[in-house]
């Protein structure tokens, strides 16, 4: 699937000196390993026109940043297909199809492992019976007999077995050795000996055709878990997929109709009408045209109370319908609709990978070949010095092979010395190296997706790490963003005696404010229609941008405005409603003055309220060490009073700030030694969230925010911010444990399978058991990242 140039690319799309980029995705099958990833974004980067790509072992996908003019989605995949991975590029024009298409072959791969599961079961069970024969502790007729065992061990080397030696053949014939290729040479050298051995028995070595077998079904038995454990990873990119509507009711016209004709949802177009019926889900995005509905918007939001519906409002692809029968209008189709446009948004961010992986990939490029370097200097020094320096141990070194009265001491050094050497190819595994990281961002991103926190990638996730201060934008971010009346103080009789009560004030302004769209204006006509307060008959309406509003009602001159309206209008203020006024401003409210011909009537104070649960998110970003700033493009009144209610000290506090000011703050906080980041609702603040370290845009339904932000939170609740960096921390934490097992699992496994305790304690590896150890540390690198799926529940309760 080709994606649109996203915001990572901005800055050199805006350099007039390099032609411009977009991003394809391509689906990729056949890699097994940290080494086969590295092998596929070496032909990938090599490419004319690429510049950067990525790939993602887990998903199997790669985002691949490209010159559309030097190169296509379709060559690329190619060149892949050619490396010996199978490839295809995605189609933008049926991304619906090729996503169900993934979710498909997906299940179908759990059902064959199923099948590769029961025969990697039985596979060890009846090599298990051949190892308890040389103990003498099991003797079964048939199945204890050598001629059984080696029957077995070539069917299981021909038939379950053989994809493992292809594909090991495959990469050493590439020149790129993976960790298949390991796992062949192993069991390919035990096999071989063994037939040698039953086939020229005056040799006198031993045949363990147990342990190719026990070998090759641990392997096939470890990444059959490990492949369950990645499916359960992805769960909840599958859930998103899964949530996307095959058909359509398509209408003639706007209105109800029994004509319905349903359609694939690829063929809707913009501007059809579409009917959805109860217990349906929204198969594009619109507008509503007719009818009103509850609709579950929880797979989108994590919200879980309905959301009620009527005309005019937007419903997305889905989203579930409740209770009425609603047309639609449709407003965007495919890959447009913000159902899409979140799963590409997850996909691509599992994509991503994080910085900290480098090592792990540089590691990784030669790991195969530093693995099969060890393998030949394990069987050079146990053969050339190590035996014959201690030749003590020879019988732990053999275990159950030992027959010493049937076997030469040259025969018994040189099988030592090849188990060693099979143990040391098969127990080291680029596999956990190579899934630490997708599979923790795999399991966070997926986690935020159902909550409607969306995290960019695995760059992203470690940005969050070393965040030490969070900026809010004040209006619409910290404050509702709806100015509402707080206040209609009535100044008493005028010169005439007439006394105008609070509800005669606000049905005047309301009037006088009927044909302006100020946010004040806006604000004191909702508070006359909660009051139920009819608007009067007005003429001769006048307005003076910046300072006020005039009208005349009844024969009387009513003027609405700041206090230099009225000065200049020659109105009097006395002394006690100035001091009324100052207090009002000094709490972070905006005062309406109202006069009714030429004299003092009124104050009407209007406020932004903070948003709900502004005071909590605040204080929970400081427990978890983070430094609160405010930026406002509004009054330092209005700016200081929202920082008295959340307890910050006005130092921290910008007000009349542009939003190139906004910029400029966030770059001087930088410029400090800060790492920053910035919450804003994504279309004033786009500036500023690109500058930040890490952008959080609220309110993602816009364009802008989905485009500019780092982590797009779907919902309108400000407790998100926490919770995003929360999970963001949370998940990258679970990264470097997953690499902390890794480098610790080879570290001490390689030299343990090597006989480093041999000399020592006596104690070794033979190479069943070391395919069983590797295949552990692979699915326990994916267990560890499942877990956190589980941690941040508990977290939560």
């Amino acid at each position: 699937m080709q994606i649109a140039s996203t915001p990572e690319f901005s800055i050199a799309q805006s350099n007039l000196s390099l032609p411009p980029t977009a991003t394809a995705v391509l689906n990729i099958s056949g890699m097994k390993c940290a080494g086969c990833v590295r092998t596929v974004e070496n032909r990938l980067n090599q490419c004319d026109g690429v510049r950067s790509a990525t790939v993602n072992l887990v998903t199997e996908v790669a985002a691949v940043e490209y010159v559309p003019a030097q190169v296509t989605p379709e060559l690329l995949a190619q060149t892949v297909t050619a490396a010996g991975f199978p490839t295809q590029a995605r189609d933008t024009t049926a991304f619906q199809a090729t996503t169900t298409d993934w979710v498909t072959r997906k299940a179908a791969e759990q059902r064959t492992y199923v099948r590769q599961f029961a025969i990697a079961t039985l596979l060890l069970i009846l090599s298990t019976i051949g190892h308890l024969k040389h103990f003498g502790w099991l003797n079964i007729p048939i199945l204890s007999s050598i001629s059984f065992h080696a029957g077995l061990a070539t069917l299981t080397l021909a038939l379950p077995a053989r994809e493992i030696l292809m594909d090991g053949w495959q990469g050493a014939r590439r020149g790129a050795p993976n960790m298949n290729t390991l796992v062949s040479l192993g069991a390919l050298s035990a096999y071989l000996t063994s037939l040698v051995a039953l086939l020229l028995p005056g040799l006198g070595w031993e045949c363990f055709f147990d342990e190719p077998v026990m070998l090759l079904s641990f392997i096939l038995l470890g990444r059959t878990l490990e492949e369950r454990a990645r499916f359960r990873a992805a769960n909840a990119l599958r859930s998103l997929i899964s949530l996307q509507p095959t058909l359509a009711r398509l209408l003639p016209t706007s209105e109800p109709s029994e004509s319905a004709i349903e359609i694939p949802v690829e063929q809707v177009q913009v501007g059809e009408w579409l009917q959805v019926l109860p217990s349906e889900k929204m198969p594009v995005d619109g507008v509503v045209e007719t009818g009103q509905t509850t609709v579950d918007e929880s797979m989108l939001t994590g919200e879980s109370m309905p959301a009620t519906k009527q005309p005019g409002d937007i419903v997305a692809a889905g989203t579930l319908n409740q209770s009425g029968v609603i047309t639609l209008k449709v407003t965007q189709t495919g890959a447009d609709t913000v159902l899409s446009r979140m799963i590409a948004l997850v996909e691509t961010a599992q994509t991503r990978k994080a910085p900290i992986q480098g090592l792990a990939d540089v590691i990784s490029g030669y790991f195969t070949y530093g693995v099969l370097g060890l393998a030949a200097l394990t069987f050079l020094f146990w053969y050339f010095i190590g035996l014959p320096l201690w030749p003590e141990v020879m019988q732990p070194a053999l275990g159950h092979l030992h027959s010493h009265h049937q076997m030469t001491q040259l025969s018994s050094t040189w099988l030592v010395s090849l188990k060693l050497a099979i143990s040391v190819l098969v127990i080291a595994c680029p596999c956990a190296l190579g899934l630490a990281t997708p599979t923790a961002i795999l399991v966070g991103s997926g986690i935020g997706a159902e909550r409607g926190l969306l995290i960019r990638g695995g760059d992203i996730l470690e940005e969050v790490h070393h965040l030490d201060t969070v900026v809010f934008d004040k209006t619409g971010t910290l404050t509702a963003g709806h100015p509402q009346v707080s206040d209609c103080i009535s100044l008493g009789p005028d010169s005439l005696g007439q006394d105008w009560s609070e509800t005669d004030l606000i049905q005047l302004a309301a009037t006088v404010e009927s044909g302006t769209h100020h946010p004040l204006a806006v604000a004191i006509r909702q508070a006359a229609e909660t009051q139920a307060l009819p608007l009067l008959n007005a003429t001769e309406f006048e307005t003076k941008a910046g300072f006020g509003t005039v009208a005349k009602i009844d024969h009387q001159w009513v003027r609405l405005g700041n206090q230099t309206w009225l000065t200049q209008a020659g109105i009097s203020l006395d002394d006690t409603a100035v001091q009324t006024a100052q207090t009002l401003a000094q709490a972070g409210k905006t005062v309406v003055y109202v006069a009714i011909d030429n004299q003092l009537a009124g104050l009407i104070a209007v406020i932004d309220p903070l948003r709900e649960n502004a005071l909590e998110t605040v204080e929970r970003l400081q427990q978890m060490g983070l430094a609160v700033h405010i930026l406002s493009g509004d009054r330092k009144a209005a700016a200081d009073a929202i920082a008295a209610q959340l307890n910050l000290p006005t130092e921290r506090v910008q007000a009349e700030v542009t939003p190139e000011g906004k910029v400029s703050a966030v770059a001087q906080l930088q410029t400090t030694g800060h790492r920053v980041g910035f919450v804003g609702d994504g279309i004033n603040d786009a500036p500023a969230l690109a500058q930040a370290n890490v952008g959080i845009a609220l309110n993602s339904g816009t364009e802008a925010a989905m485009e500019t932000a780092d982590i797009v939170l779907m919902r309108d609740a400000l407790t998100d911010v926490a919770e995003a960096l929360h999970l963001s921390r949370a998940t990258f934490y679970k990264i470097r444990q997953n690499l902390a097992w890794a480098f610790t699992y080879n570290l001490v496994c390689i030299p343990l399978a090597a006989g480093a305790l041999l000399p020592i304690a006596g104690i070794s590896l033979n190479p069943g058991f070391a395919g069983g150890f590797m295949a552990f540390s692979s699915v326990s690198v994916v267990v560890n990242s499942l877990l956190l799926r589980w941690q941040l529940r508990k977290g939560r309760e």
